[in-house]
């Protein structure tokens, strides 16, 4: 057993109405698809179905004014699938939102917190407590 100190997990979604529109998973897919040039090999990458990333793509392109990815389908130099400015944006922006989250959180509550915290959850079976 390891005495490592409690963290705190922010996981930060933005939604349209009752669907998330951008969150890390979705973050990350932007970042293969740029490095990747395809929908599918992206989702290759991020060890999903090429159905699963469509429809993440498809969810932030229907939520956000701007498309955030464009899709060339067929033969040629010119298919696949490439970020858009907006898509460029809103990336950059979700990734400075989360620097900024990070930062909060990294405050004296959370200091508070950690110090009432034990490093790891009692072993029920270890303790004969009457209650």
């Amino acid at each position: 057993m390891t005495d490592t100190p409690p963290r705190l997990k922010l996981k930060a979604q933005l939604f349209c109405g009752t669907e998330a529109a951008l969150g890390p998973g979705k973050v990350s897919l932007l970042d293969a698809i740029e490095r990747e040039g395809s929908i599918s090999a992206a989702g290759r990458l991020l060890g999903m179905s090429y159905r699963r990333a469509w429809l993440l793509v498809d969810g932030m392109n229907r939520c956000f004014t701007d498309r955030l990815v464009d899709t060339t389908a067929g033969g040629g130099q010119n298919r696949g699938a490439r970020l858009t400015a907006a898509g460029r944006e809103a990336r950059a922006a979700y990734r400075r939102m989360e620097a900024d989250l990070a930062r909060a959180a990294d405050a004296e509550p959370l200091a508070t917190l950690r110090a009432m915290l034990r490093p790891v959850p009692i072993d029920p079976d270890a303790t004969a407590e009457v209650v």
